[in-house]
């Protein structure tokens, strides 16, 4: 299996909603970048916060357990969270589980940020 460093591509914001995105391998390697990447999100005191997985590959227990650390962060500021993005399989995993009870997933970009709730399974 090959495999690529995470790496944020970058923190947008749009329409009040920081937007960040992910490309590479989401493992134990890629919490400093994933810590990096919530601190510049918040910094712009966004209304939400939106994961964009579509770059993203293999995404491991670990990598899970650091998408709960930034969900349990943004649930203790009150933002909420959305995804979009994931492939069937990792969205499939994501609905086991239950972390797509906790954190919105959508079909698309545009209705993450708008918070249109797209989370149909």
């Amino acid at each position: 299996m090959t495999t690529s460093d995470l790496t944020t591509t970058g923190v947008r914001t749009r329409d009040d909603t920081a937007v960040i995105d992910l490309a590479g391998d989401i493992n134990a390697k890629a919490e400093a970048s994933l810590e990096s990447a919530w601190e510049a999100a918040i910094a712009s005191s966004p209304q939400a916060v939106v994961l964009n997985f579509e770059s993203a590959g293999y995404i491991n227990s670990t990598g899970i357990a650091l998408v709960v650390t930034m969900l349990a962060k943004a649930r203790a500021r009150g933002l909420p969270m959305r995804a979009f993005g994931l492939t069937p399989h990792y969205r499939e995993i994501f609905e086991i589980t239950r972390l797509a009870d906790f954190l919105a997933i959508n079909p698309d970009e545009e209705s993450a940020v708008t918070g249109a709730e797209g989370s149909s399974r």
